[in-house]
């Protein structure tokens, strides 16, 4: 019987900033944690501090760092980063308000066809999601029967599950993934295994996320063909 090498691989998504969930940061400079972001970071670090880990990953991008940080710590770790585990490039939509941007050119593209819709100066989620695979197949390789924690972004972990469990990238948002959690996969040279996805240990988030107002419905895209 021929041996399988495996990798189970925590993704950690990194806890709040000052303007999580109202802002897309990208990969802009000088978002570090907010107060309760540095709590629940913490607090996953202390979930994760009797895990066998053998190495700790994560984006380059601050908020990320930080929260791989209070995972390392107890593992007396060295955080290591990894540019393919960046946020999405969203090139000149960065650093706006997500609500200034529900209204404005690519956006109805971007929410019903999503694959392959090019931020403005930036990448498509394809690409994003390409990278990402990449990454942790180099990891599944290097980290024979280990156990490891990436810690990156909302979208890059949503991507890399769907990559994981072959689901079209179209429908890839409908993974949730909660700031400071943690999304488990099995992974090994056959079938990736999901074993616990956007865990927080508490259901605080989702309570939260119930008292904000929701996203404006999405328009049906457009049939194809020639109108009469």
């Amino acid at each position: 019987m021929r041996y399988t090498s495996w990798v189970i691989l925590f993704l950690v998504r990194h806890a709040l900033t000052p303007v999580t969930g109202s802002v897309l940061i990208g990969r802009l400079a000088g978002y570090p944690l907010s107060e309760k972001g540095r709590g629940q970071a913490a607090a996953t670090g202390q979930r994760l501090a009797n895990a066998p880990l053998k190495a700790v990953y994560s984006s380059p991008m601050e908020r990320c760092v930080e929260t791989a940080g209070a995972v390392a710590v107890h593992h007396k770790l060295k955080v290591e980063t990894v540019d393919e585990l960046a946020e999405i490039d969203y090139g000149t939509w960065q650093g706006r308000t997500l609500k200034s941007l529900y209204g404005v050119k690519g956006w109805s593209q971007l929410r019903a066809r999503p694959a392959d819709f090019r931020f403005p100066g930036g990448e498509t989620i394809r690409e994003a999601q390409t990278r990402g695979m990449v990454a942790v197949d180099r990891l599944r390789v290097r980290h024979k029967d280990k156990a490891v924690v990436v810690c990156s972004h909302c979208d890059m972990i949503k991507l890399i599950v769907a990559g994981c469990l072959g689901l079209g990238i179209d429908l890839y948002d409908r993974i949730n993934i909660a700031p400071a959690s943690i999304t488990t996969l099995h992974l090994s040279e056959g079938t990736p295994r999901l074993i616990n996805v956007g865990d927080t240990g508490g259901y605080d988030e989702l309570f939260e996320s119930l008292k904000k107002p929701a996203e404006p419905a999405r328009k049906p895209a457009p049939k194809k063909g020639k109108t009469k």
